[in-house]
C-alpha cells in the first residue's frame, strides 16, 4: 500500500514537469526552426519574466567560476533534497495507512487527534521552518501537507460534533473561512508564494460558497469570480509572486467562460453560446498576444476557442443556404493564422476545413455517379490544403 502511495506521489510530482512541456510541443509553441523564430521566443521570455538587455549583458559578463559559485548544487545537496523528499512521503503515506486501516475502531477524540492534532503539529513546523529559514526546499511540501491535514481534520470535527447534520456548504464555508484566515496571517508575515496560493484558493472557495449560500445563480458567480481571479493575476504580474500569474489567468479565464457559456446557453442557443464564448477566449488570447507574454496561454486560449467559435458557428450554417460560407470563413481564417502567427489556430482551420469538404461531400456526391469525380477533387483539395498549410506554417 505505501509503495503504491509512493508511485501516485511521483507520478503526480513529476506530471507538473512533462504535462506543460507535452502540451506546449503539441501545439507548436516551443519548436523554433530558425532565427526569427528564436528572436521571438527569446523576446516573449524576456516580456514574461521581465528580463532586461541590462540583465541579459550581466549574465554573459559573468564568468563560469562565478556564475557557479552562485548556484552551487553538488551531489550532497541532491541526496539531501532527494531523501528529505522521500521521508516526507512516505510519513505522509504511513499516516493515512494508519487512518485507514483504524479509521472504523478510533473513537471520536482519537480521529480528530489523528487529523487536525497531526495539521496543527504540521502547523507548528511549518511556521517554525519559515521562521528559521534554513529549509526553503521544505517549505512548499510542509504547506501543502499541513493544508491538507487541517483542512480534513475541521472536516471530521464538524462531523463529529454535528454527526446528523446535513447543510455541507456551512460546514465548507466555515473551514474555508478559517484556513483562509490561518495562510493569510502566515502570507502577511512571511510572504510566500506556496502560502499566497492556499490563502487565494480558501478565499475564493469561501466566496464560492458563501454567494451560493445567497442563492445567487452560480452562472454569475463564475462570471464575478473568474473576472476577479483574472484582475488578481494582472495584479500579481509585477510582484515576486508572478509565478502564479500564469495558472491564475487561466483559472480565472476558464471560470468566467463557463459562466458566460452557461447564461447565453440559457437565453439563445447552445450554437451561439459555443460561438460567443470561443470569439471570447481568441479574443483573449489576441489580448496576451499583443503583449508578448505567455505563449502557452495564448496558443491554448487560440486552440480551445477556434474549436468552440467553429463548433457553434458550424450549427449555425448547417442546412441553410448560407452553409458554404463556413467554407470560406475557415479559408480566410488562413490568413489570420498568417498576421498572427499561430500555429494552434492554424492546426484547428486546416482540419476543421478538411473536415467540412469531407462532410459535403458526402452529404451531396455519396450516391451519385459523379462520385469518383469527387474524391479525385477531393485528393486535390487535400493536397492543395496540404500545401497552403506547409507553405503557411513556413512563415509562421
Amino acid at each position: 500500500m505505501i509503495i503504491f502511495l509512493v508511485v501516485i506521489a511521483i507520478i503526480l510530482i513529476g506530471g507538473g514537469l512533462w504535462v506543460w512541456p507535452l502540451l506546449a510541443g503539441a501545439l507548436g509553441i516551443s519548436s523554433v526552426t530558425n532565427k526569427a523564430e528564436a528572436l521571438r521566443h527569446i523576446n516573449q521570455l524576456m516580456n514574461s519574466y521581465d528580463i532586461t538587455l541590462s540583465d541579459v549583458e550581466a549574465s554573459f559578463n559573468t564568468s563560469a567560476p562565478e556564475h557557479s559559485a552562485i548556484n552551487p548544487r553538488s551531489k550532497s545537496d541532491v541526496a539531501k533534497t532527494l531523501f528529505a523528499y522521500l521521508g516526507a512521503i512516505f510519513i505522509v503515506a504511513g499516516i493515512s495507512t494508519y487512518i485507514g486501516m483504524f479509521w472504523d475502531s478510533m473513537g471520536a477524540v482519537m480521529r480528530v487527534l489523528i487529523t487536525l492534532g497531526i495539521g496543527y503539529v504540521l502547523f507548528i513546523v511549518l511556521v517554525s521552518a519559515l521562521h528559521e529559514n534554513k529549509f526553503p526546499r521544505l517549505i512548499l511540501p510542509l504547506t501543502f501537507a499541513a493544508v491538507f491535514m487541517m483542512t480534513g481534520g475541521w472536516f471530521v470535527l464538524i462531523h463529529e460534533l454535528f454527526p446528523q447534520g446535513n447543510n455541507w456548504r456551512t460546514a465548507v464555508l466555515l473551514v474555508f473561512a478559517v484556513m483562509a484566515l490561518h495562510q493569510g496571517v502566515l502570507f502577511g508575515k512571511y510572504r510566500r508564494t506556496a502560502l499566497l496560493f492556499t490563502a487565494l484558493f480558501f478565499a475564493y472557495g469561501f466566496l464560492e460558497v458563501g454567494l451560493e449560500l445567497l442563492n445567487i445563480p452560480v452562472p454569475y458567480i463564475s462570471i464575478v469570480l473568474g473576472a476577479s481571479v483574472f484582475l488578481v493575476a494582472t495584479a500579481l504580474e509585477k510582484t515576486p509572486h508572478s509565478v502564479l500569474t500564469e495558472p491564475a489567468l487561466l483559472i480565472g479565464i476558464c471560470w468566467f467562460n463557463s459562466g458566460l457559456f452557461d447564461r447565453l446557453d440559457l437565453f439563445t442557443s447552445t450554437n451561439w453560446a459555443s460561438l460567443i464564448t470561443g470569439i471570447c477566449i481568441i479574443m483573449t488570447a489576441y489580448g496576451l498576444h499583443k503583449t508578448g507574454r505567455y505563449p502557452r496561454l495564448i496558443a491554448l486560449g487560440y486552440f480551445l476557442g477556434s474549436i468552440m467559435a467553429y463548433g457553434g458557428l458550424f450549427d449555425l450554417l448547417q442546412n441553410s443556404a448560407l452553409e458554404l460560407l463556413y467554407l470560406a470563413f475557415t479559408a480566410s481564417i488562413l490568413y489570420v493564422c498568417v498576421l498572427l502567427q499561430s500555429r494552434a489556430l492554424l492546426l484547428t482551420t486546416v482540419v476543421t476545413m478538411l473536415g467540412y469538404i469531407v462532410y459535403f461531400s458526402e452529404k451531396h456526391f455519396a450516391n451519385s455517379l459523379g462520385w469518383p469525380v469527387t474524391l479525385v477533387l477531393l485528393g486535390i483539395a487535400f493536397l492543395g490544403v496540404g500545401a497552403i498549410a506547409i507553405k503557411l506554417k513556413q512563415r509562421i
